[in-house]
């Protein structure tokens, strides 16, 4: 591969501005080596965080942008020093493609909070090529950013646990909440939600979804599994949780008051931020100071969670509520998730997409 294999094209869906609407885009890929693993994208998710990205919602954005960070695919062709993986093997690639590997997150196995991390889009890799996502036809990714997806899980299933399913086991992990009998809190019932009520309930919590409305209650209750649903801009519902809590997990994306979430925590509860938000977020100190409670925030899981809740999903029988779509419904698929319309994951049927319609011709 690369000095191996020669130069490699890609196709995908790149937005070219702020507007965030996406249109195929050829580029070629970046310079591979021999711990590289050269990949057939079969299918990818649809994260939030890709919106805030091709609206340069955090003003980081680089143009052309080709999104997607729940990636699965099949390993087609591999570098001299992979040991990992072989021909045919069916992989992840998650949001991250890249570290240092010598400081202490890394040393530690928890690359995800490398300064240096390399994200999978809307970055430069070490040889100064631009990195370019997952709604494409082919990635190459070293092998050390690369996961397995255990035998009989559905492809289409796996995308979501890269992202949506290790953000939500990787703080249970951290902070020891995976012993069954806790009382769990999810905020909000989105990608991510629904995932943190599946895999909290698979762990024996007895989980209460809280979300902005009742519309979901049917929904999360007797299709999700959720014990208990209360409704946040309800004060007898929120004072019906108070002081309950082991922990919450706040998926939440946009601007929201801290205190009535943190008022529903025990003694030592944890509230745990996950939601990319840009506006400030604010509390009143005594609310935390009185019951000795932790305002945490997790970024996704590392490498090593990322298989640990592959193989949890597998052994539990856990599968994602997802939407699948083609790739040329990509922009209505974003309409959509920025209104909530989805249950819960849209999911990227890349290989049974045409990607060469109206393809452009420019190269990066």
């Amino acid at each position: 591969m690369g000095s191996e294999g020669g130069e490699k094209k890609a196709l995908g869906w790149a937005a070219r501005d702020p507007s965030g609407v996406l249109a195929p885009y050829s580029y070629t890929l970046r310079s591979t080596g021999a711990d590289d693993v050269y990949i057939k994208v079969i299918c990818c998710g649809i994260c939030h965080t890709d919106i805030h990205q091709i609206k340069n919602d955090l003003g980081m954005s680089n143009y052309p942008m080709v999104p997607g960070h729940e990636v699965v695919g099949e390993v087609v062709e591999v570098g001299s020093d992979v040991s990992k993986f072989t021909v045919g093997d069916v992989v992840g690639v998650g949001v991250i493609v890249g570290c240092c590997g010598s400081c202490k997150p890394c040393s530690s196995e928890l690359e995800q909070y490398c300064n240096k991390r390399i994200w999978s889009y809307n970055d430069v890799y070490t040889d100064g090529k631009p990195t370019q996502g997952g709604f494409a036809d082919t990635m190459i990714v070293n092998q050390k950013f690369v996961v397995k997806i255990p035998e009989g899980m559905a492809v289409e299933q796996a995308a979501p646990l890269l992202c949506a399913g290790v953000t939500v086991y990787s703080p249970l992990s951290h902070f020891g909440l995976m012993a069954s009998g806790l009382k769990g809190g999810i905020l909000g019932l989105g990608g991510v939600g629904h995932m943190g009520v599946k895999i909290a309930k698979a762990m024996g919590h007895h989980v209460t979804v809280i979300s902005s409305s009742d519309k979901k209650k049917e929904e999360a209750m007797e299709h999700l599994g959720a014990d208990d649903y209360a409704v946040s801009s309800d004060p007898a519902e929120m004072q019906r949780l108070a002081d309950s809590l082991d922990y919450i997990i706040d998926t939440v994306p946009v601007f929201h008051p801290l205190e009535p979430y943190l008022a529903c925590l025990k003694l030592d509860g944890k509230l745990i931020l996950m939601g990319v938000i840009n506006t400030p977020l604010q509390f009143l100190t005594p609310v935390v100071i009185l019951g000795r409670k932790v305002i945490s925030g997790s970024f996704i899981g590392s490498i090593k969670e990322t298989e640990e809740v592959l193989a949890f999903c597998k052994e539990k029988g856990l599968t994602s509520t997802i939407e699948t779509v083609k790739i040329d419904e990509l922009n209505t698929a974003f309409e959509r998730l920025s209104k909530n319309d989805v249950r819960y994951r849209f999911v990227v049927d890349v290989a049974g997409s045409n990607l060469v319609e109206e393809a452009a011709t420019t190269t990066s």
